[in-house]
């Protein structure tokens, strides 16, 4: 399927970031969004994103107008109507997502391609509320998504070969490179990197060495921006920052990957308290990191 025009559900970080690359591609973007003051943030982001190059001589100020000239900033998602492909780039939240989806199914034409962005939820499951299974897939793009390399594509139970393949060709048309896998729990990176996580705590639990010499191993081995002891300590500082709940919820939630329904019940709250107290709990931890010097 030849795609030429892109479509992203959401301006946040990740979304404006997709919006980015699909424009460096070279393709028309549509990027939506249903608050305005989110929206104008994500084109600001692209605009920032741009004037960054710029600086450093990798594009010039005529390239920069000629991409923003293929953005269509929107609060209507009626004008998502007519795109290739729609990347859907909101928060971790099942429920959130399949909404999405199944306003976007009677919208978007028939042919279209829908994918998601999560980073650990089922594409199977969301691919349910998009009314053409075969026609969807993951694509996990990591952060900050214009300089992060990887792309993960992940297809679901009924995603068709030619579903797969026009993720691989957006991918490539992005500048990434991508690795495939099927639909299970967290992917591959990050199920990766968990168990990395839980064994550096053991390790430095068995006193063989310092907590200094697991990070630098990992860091220098393995390339890492930041080893998993360093990582695992600024997110249990902020984490004890927080209130009981809120650290209960976040771990559960993140760690044990309870669903939220789980979550809710054993923390004595409504589904709609722990959403969004998770909501903030993200925020707040995506702020704190950014705020101690670490890359996300």
């Amino acid at each position: 399927m030849e795609v030429k025009t892109v479509g992203v559900y959401g301006a946040g970080l990740m979304g404006r970031g997709i919006a980015q690359v699909a424009l460096e591609g070279g393709y028309d973007v549509v990027l939506y969004n249903h608050r305005t003051p989110t929206l104008e943030k994500g084109v600001a982001g692209i605009q920032k994103g741009f004037d960054k190059k710029i600086a450093k001589g990798k594009i010039t100020e005529e390239k920069k107008a000629e991409m923003l000239g293929r953005l269509k900033a929107t609060t209507d998602l009626n004008d998502l109507a007519n795109v290739d492909i729609v990347f859907e780039a909101m928060i971790e939240d099942m429920e959130l997502k399949k909404d999405a989806f199944a306003k976007l199914a009677p919208i978007v034409k028939p042919d279209a391609i829908f994918v998601s962005n999560t980073s650990s939820l089922s594409i199977t499951e969301l691919a349910t509320a998009s009314l053409r299974p075969e026609k969807f897939l993951g694509m996990h793009f990591f952060s900050p998504v214009p300089a992060m390399k990887l792309v993960e594509i992940i297809n679901a139970y009924d995603t068709s070969a030619d579903t797969i393949e026009t993720g691989k060709a957006i991918a490539k048309g992005f500048g990434k490179e991508f690795v495939t896998v099927t639909d299970v729990p967290m992917f591959i990176a990050n199920r990766v990197m968990c168990p990395m996580m839980n064994e550096a705590a053991i390790l430095a639990g068995e006193n063989v060495c310092s907590y200094e010499d697991i990070d630098k191993a990992c860091e220098l081995g393995y390339n890492l921006p930041m080893g998993p002891l360093k990582l695992a300590d600024a997110i249990g500082i902020y984490l004890r920052l927080q209130s009981e709940e809120a650290r209960n919820a976040f771990i559960g939630r993140y760690y044990y990957l309870d669903s939220l329904k789980e979550v809710a019940a054993y923390c004595g709250m409504s589904e709609s308290k722990c959403k969004s107290l998770l909501y903030r709990t993200r925020v707040g931890l995506k702020e704190y990191l950014e705020k101690e010097g670490f890359s996300i």
